[in-house]
């Protein structure tokens, strides 16, 4: 029984990650994964963040295969690594039942890792909220256990950054109170979320404080308000955005290219059609993607 062969492999360490056929873990019936669980808690805790690794690879790889059952199951893994990776695994499990163990992940797990992990995933769940495939009472649920993250004084500042991007998209007016509020933090991660978030809002109220931003001596500050003009989508970059295609950062330059890509429209293509002429080859290679994407 291949299930069988997969199992046996994962805890015998002469087996290599090549010789598992981990494509038979996809799609277990309830069943399978206890099967699955009683085999794991035996395998070494290098050997799981491998498999982990390996599973995500080939979920990503191939849309046939799926192994969010394997996912779950590892969410209570006892390594903090393979929990994270338990997260990421389910980037794109639309089940608003995993909603409540992000949240209580997010509020009770001691490990870093998986408080990031976390908040980033229900970001993810944000953005389905405001595509109405989230009930309004996970809506609450989400905005309560990230407001408690960003007002708690002892929490970790990585984490903090997660939860102010993940609140973000929220159709909340108390959502940009919070967003300002970081902006005007002296943590510049904590800045510079702030202005990730102003992106993922999508709110061109926001567009007066990027454009500013766009002069910021500070490269990531910057490349952050770069970033989030692309995402609201505003013509009213695309003279500004111009004028950095030519500034000594390459990554700026490259930054400004895809954020003129995204807003599109004619003063846009104009723009990009003038990147085509760009001294440096690699802005002109990233300028064609954009052009040929938004003809």
């Amino acid at each position: 029984m291949p299930l069988k062969r997969c199992l046996a492999g994962l805890s015998d360490p002469s087996k290599s990650m090549a010789d598992l056929r981990l494509s038979d873990l996809s799609d277990l019936s309830p069943t399978e994964v206890e099967l699955f669980q009683k085999v794991w808690g035996e395998v070494e805790t290098e050997r799981r963040r491998q498999v982990m690794d390996r599973l995500i690879a080939l979920a990503k790889g191939n849309a046939k295969l799926n192994f969010d059952r394997i996912f779950f199951a590892c969410l209570s893994d006892s390594e903090a690594t393979v929990r994270a990776k338990a997260i990421e695994g389910l980037w794109e499990c639309e089940d608003c039942a995993l909603i409540a163990t992000l949240i209580e992940m997010l509020a009770t797990d001691k490990a870093e890792i998986v408080r990031i992990v976390a908040s980033s995933a229900l970001g993810r769940f944000a953005l389905l909220a405001e595509l109405n495939k989230v009930h309004p009472r996970h809506i609450t649920k989400m905005w309560n256990s990230l407001l408690k993250v960003i007002n708690d004084e002892k929490e970790k500042v990585e984490v903090k950054c997660r939860a102010i991007e993940a609140i973000a998209p929220l159709n909340l007016p108390q959502v940009k109170e919070v967003i300002y509020r970081a902006y005007q933090s002296k943590n510049s991660k904590i800045k510079a979320s702030a202005l990730r978030a102003m992106g993922l809002n999508c709110d061109p109220m926001w567009l007066e404080l990027l454009l500013k931003e766009l002069d910021n001596l500070d490269l990531k500050m910057r490349l952050e308000a770069v970033k989030a003009c692309g995402e609201l989508g505003k013509e009213e970059a695309v003279p500004h955005l111009l004028k950095l295609t030519h500034e000594s950062s390459l990554q700026t330059q490259l930054a400004a290219v895809m954020a003129l890509g995204q807003i599109g429209g004619g003063e846009a293509r104009y723009a990009l059609y003038q990147c085509l002429r760009h001294p440096d080859k690699r802005v002109r290679l990233v300028a064609e993607e954009a052009w040929g994407a938004i003809l």
